[in-house]
C-alpha cells in the first residue's frame, strides 16, 4: 500500500504513478518529463488529429463506482476542437452501453482518440459539459501523446450509418460464456479504463491501449485474466491507478463483425512472479477479476481489415502463453 508524500504535491503524477516509476528506477526522470508532456489543453496537432478520426475510445465511472471502457463510432467530424480547452463530441447516447450511465453533466471521463491506421494516438481527460442528449463538451484536465508500439495496423470501413443502433440485444452475463472466452483469448487488442480520486478534489480517469500478439491475454479456469505488461512509457497511468484504486473497466472489439465485449471488475498488478521472466517482453503482470460483463453483437457500424504487413513489430517480439510452466506463479509482489 503506498501513500502520497510531498512529492506528489508538485509533480504533475499522483502517488500510485509515482510508487511504480519508483520501482522501474525512473521516478526522478519522470517528474521532469511530466512536466513538459502532460498539459491543460489540446496543441494545434491534436486539435486537427481528432476531427479524422470514425471513433473514440472512453472511460467513465457509474453511480456504484463501476468503470467501464467503450468504442463509440460516428462519421469523421463527430470530434472537434472549438478551443485549446475543449474538445466537443457529437454523439447521441446509447442506453445499451453500460459507460453511458457514467456520462452525465460533470462527471468525470477518460478519451483515447487512436487512428489504427497509423498509429496515432492522443489521450486525455477531463470533465463532461452536457450540451443535451446528442453530444456534450470535455474540458481538458489532462492531453498527451503516446508511442505507436503495440498498435496493429488496420482500415475501417462503415457497415451502416452510424446513427443507425443494431437490432441486436445485449446480453448481459453473470461469467464468461464460451463467446466472450473467444473474443478474449482470440484477441491481439483491447482498452482498458481506470480511475483515481486526487487527494486534492477531483476524479482523474484514464483508459489507454493494450496491444500484443494474438492470444496475450490468458484466461484462467476460475475466469481470471492475465496480463503481460510490455516496456512503454513508464507514466504508468493505468497500473498506477490500479494501486490506489484497484478497479478496471475493459472492452474487446471483434474488429470483423463490431461486437463488444465490456468488463468491470477489480484489478491487481503483480511486480514479482515466474511467470514474468516466461513470458518474452514482459516487465511486471496484472490480473482482473470481471465482476460484470456486458456482450454486445454488432455494436458498432465499423469493420476493420489487418493490413497484409500489418502487425507491430514490438507486438511480434512479444511471447505466447504456451511458452510458461503452468502453475509457475512462485512467491509474487503485489500491490
Amino acid at each position: 500500500m503506498f501513500t502520497a508524500d510531498k512529492a506528489e504535491d508538485v509533480s504533475p503524477w499522483h502517488a500510485g504513478e509515482i510508487a511504480l516509476q519508483k520501482t522501474a528506477g525512473v521516478a526522478e526522470r519522470m517528474a521532469e518529463i511530466g512536466q513538459r508532456v502532460l498539459r491543460d489543453h489540446l496543441i494545434d496537432q491534436h486539435r486537427d488529429f481528432y476531427p479524422q478520426l470514425p471513433f473514440i475510445v472512453l472511460g467513465s465511472v457509474d453511480a456504484a463506482g463501476d468503470v467501464w471502457a467503450t468504442l463509440r463510432a460516428a462519421r469523421p467530424g463527430f470530434l472537434h476542437s472549438p478551443d485549446l480547452h475543449t474538445l466537443s463530441v457529437d454523439l447521441a447516447r446509447d442506453p445499451a452501453d453500460p459507460a453511458d450511465m457514467g456520462m452525465d453533466d460533470g462527471d468525470a471521463v477518460g478519451m483515447l482518440g487512436i487512428e489504427l491506421h497509423t498509429r496515432r494516438r492522443n489521450r486525455l481527460n477531463g470533465t463532461i459539459r452536457r450540451r443535451g442528449n446528442n453530444g456534450f463538451d470535455v474540458e481538458v484536465g489532462q492531453a498527451f501523446g503516446n508511442c505507436p508500439r503495440y498498435i496493429q495496423l488496420r482500415e475501417f470501413s462503415f457497415t451502416r450509418d452510424p446513427s443507425e443502433q443494431t437490432d441486436q440485444t445485449a446480453v448481459h452475463l453473470a461469467e464468461l460464456d464460451a463467446r466472450a472466452k473467444e473474443m478474449i483469448t482470440g484477441a491481439d487488442t483491447f482498452f482498458v479504463a481506470s480511475y483515481v480520486d486526487r487527494e486534492g478534489g477531483g476524479r482523474q480517469l484514464d483508459v489507454s491501449h493494450r496491444g500484443g500478439k494474438a492470444g496475450f491475454v490468458r484466461v484462467g479456469d476460475d475466469g481470471v485474466l492475465t496480463i503481460p505488461d510490455f516496456a512503454g512509457n513508464l507514466f504508468f497511468n493505468t497500473l498506477g491507478n490500479f494501486v490506489l484504486n484497484p478497479k478496471a473497466g475493459l472492452v474487446f472489439t471483434d474488429f470483423e463483425n463490431g461486437e463488444l465485449l465490456q468488463l468491470s471488475g477489480e484489478a491487481e498488478v503483480i511486480l514479482d512472479s515466474a511467470e514474468i521472466s516466461a513470458f518474452q517482453g514482459a516487465e511486471r503482470l496484472w490480473r482482473f477479476t470481471p465482476r460484470k460483463i456486458v456482450r454486445r453483437p454488432d455494436a458498432l457500424p465499423l469493420r476493420w481489415k489487418l493490413h497484409e504487413d500489418g502487425w507491430s513489430p514490438s507486438s511480434l517480439m512479444t511471447g505466447s502463453w504456451d511458452a510458461v510452466v503452468s502453475g509457475a506463479d512462485g512467491d509474487q509482489k503485489r500491490f
